[in-house]
């Protein structure tokens, strides 16, 4: 974690209980005390008032006393009001869910989310097999396409937070961050699109093609992403098909929004 918890103002509490919401995973079954814990590295105590001060808030649900807890109403409705808020995903979406069809591969709208990149949005191919990365899964910087793309698209002022915030999983030096945003963006200027090497994937079963987007409403720049099963998507097949459809699907929303092409930070 970054400076920025030292500060007097910043609410240990609250980003606790933050946590906790944040530990949760589309392909979960509800959460107990104990997993939280364990996902989130707060004592159990702890973890145990945090989600009864949630469920009381309606930020979890929890059925029974020996049951699960699960994302609850309160939740639900704070995402769409952020969903709302955002004004560019009303209008990428059909963009988006186009390309998925076309290339039939699964199309992503990623951010930064701290220590790792998480999908804020997926669109999946109409009647075509492709992997099935759901909205709140994350991934690490290092080893994905995604997180390549972020990581060049990242001012130099704002690298060395990235850097110092990356998982635990995939820890990450500010000499690193450097020399991988050095390589996103000479792919970025070269084609407007970056590929991770498959080589040095953090999994050996995903492939993918990213390109960044700066949304007016936003601080930090988002990424769009193509990705398949690597029979369905080669590296020729994204450096000359996919990558090149995913830049200019980006480059329609920007066009629908009355923006020009996103410029890469200084």
């Amino acid at each position: 974690m970054n400076d920025m918890t030292e500060d007097r103002r910043f609410a240990t509490t609250l980003a606790r209980g933050l946590s906790v919401l944040r530990a949760f995973r589309p392909s979960d079954d509800g959460l107990g005390n104990a997993e939280i814990a364990e996902r989130t590295g707060l004592p159990k105590s702890t973890v145990s008032r945090l989600t009864f001060t949630l469920q009381t808030l309606g930020y979890l649900t929890h059925g029974s006393h020996r049951d699960r807890y699960r994302p609850g109403p309160a939740l639900l409705a704070l995402g769409n009001v952020a969903g709302a808020s955002i004004g560019f995903l009303e209008i990428c979406g059909p963009i988006m869910q186009r390309l998925a069809d076309t290339t039939g591969t699964l199309a992503l709208l990623a951010m930064r989310d701290h220590d790792k990149v998480v999908l804020a949005k997926t669109w999946r191919p109409a009647g075509a097999s492709s992997i099935w990365l759901e909205m709140g899964h994350r991934l690490p910087y290092r080893g994905t396409s995604s997180g390549l793309c972020l990581i060049g698209a990242t001012s130099k002022d704002a690298l060395a937070d990235l850097a110092a915030d990356a998982s635990r999983d995939a820890p990450m030096t500010l000499d690193e961050a450097r020399e991988l945003r050095t390589a996103a963006r000479q792919q970025l200027f070269a084609r407007g699109f970056v590929i991770c090497d498959p080589d040095r994937y953090f999994t050996g079963n995903i492939h993918a093609v990213s390109t960044p987007f700066q949304p007016r409403d936003l601080q930090q720049p988002v990424v769009f992403s193509c990705g398949a099963l690597p029979v369905d998507l080669p590296v020729a097949r994204m450096e000359t098909e996919v990558g090149p459809a995913l830049r200019a699907a980006v480059l329609e929303l920007e066009q629908r929004l009355g923006m020009p092409p996103s410029p890469l930070p200084g």
